[in-house]
């Protein structure tokens, strides 16, 4: 029972749910997901904590870089059913598909781009 309260957890903010929707279009690097969400680094690394201790998401690390991704095919059952059921759930939602155009305008910026210009903020 403790694996499903930590993924209900993990799914019951809307900010923890724009993230895994952004996720679903592939790996994005923390200053991606910053840009994305437009809150400060430190809360974004709060819920990518969350998420990564409910199994939902996964990161690695590249140099510099931290990436997260969803869980893949070797994650429990009740991980890719949450997700399964999440990303159904938030088809058609608004605010996921107006994020969804700003990812798409972000991913073309370069990673050391935002990482400066969210220094200078």
């Amino acid at each position: 029972m403790d694996e499903t309260l930590l993924i209900t957890k993990a799914l019951s903010d809307r900010t923890r749910l724009r993230i895994i929707a952004a996720l679903s279009g592939g790996e994005l690097c923390v200053c991606q997901v910053v840009e994305l969400l437009g809150l400060a680094p430190s809360t974004v690394s709060k819920h990518l904590h969350i998420l990564s201790g409910s199994g939902l998401i996964r990161s690695r690390k590249d140099t510099r870089w931290v990436y997260y991704r969803l869980a893949g095919r070797s994650s429990p059952k009740k991980v890719s059913s949450a997700l399964r059921w999440v990303q159904g759930a938030l088809t058609g939602d608004r605010s996921i598909l107006e994020d969804s155009k700003a990812l798409k305008k972000i991913t073309r910026v370069s990673k050391e781009a935002l990482c400066r210009a969210q220094g200078k903020r």
